[in-house]
């Protein structure tokens, strides 16, 4: 599988899912279960880097203001989350984090930033179609601390600082 087709298969769920997380996941592992165990096997490996390289500092930071906080596991689905979101809006986000602000029509935190099920849906596709649980990807795994320099959520003036779009939009 292509980039590109990794990306389209991610659009095509969330649109038929209205935008919903949960919905998005379970089309999504509709469409997965059209394809054959190492197509999705290698979705899954597109959907393991993209997860693995939005474990920075910088990212998590702006999952707290988005989310008015954000532990290891919100984080975590977020990431997920902002995957499922697609490939302008990833890229944003990775590159410039506090660009999210422009990039999102909207942002719910009772619905948004939690896409844990879409990171589970590829296994899921693969375990119904093979009735094996998948294989190890062979990718290398996240770092055990995210990438960039710590920052300290619970300081408001440095969230500010470091995120003022986000914060002028989703707190002001």
């Amino acid at each position: 599988m292509e980039e590109t087709e990794f990306w389209e298969l991610m659009d095509a769920a969330r649109e038929a899912a209205e935008g919903d997380p949960e919905d998005q996941a379970d089309v999504l592992v509709e469409r997965l279960l059209q394809l054959d165990p190492e197509t999705v096997l290698d979705f899954a490996r597109h959907f393991e880097s993209r997860y693995n390289r939005a474990y920075t500092w910088d990212l998590w930071g702006a999952a707290w203001v988005l989310l008015d906080g954000a532990s290891d596991d919100a984080f975590d689905f977020f990431r997920c989350w902002l995957i499922g979101q697609g490939r302008e809006i990833f890229e944003g986000a990775v590159h410039e984090p506090d660009s999210l602000a422009e990039l999102l029509e909207e942002f719910d935190e009772e619905i948004d930033g939690d896409g844990e099920e879409l990171g589970y849906a590829a296994d899921e596709a693969y375990e119904q179609l093979t009735g094996t649980v998948a294989p190890d990807l062979g990718i290398a795994p996240a770092p055990a601390e995210p990438e960039g320099t710590p920052i300290d959520f619970e300081n408001e003036a440095v969230l500010t600082e470091l995120y003022p779009r986000l914060s002028t939009r989703f707190k002001g």
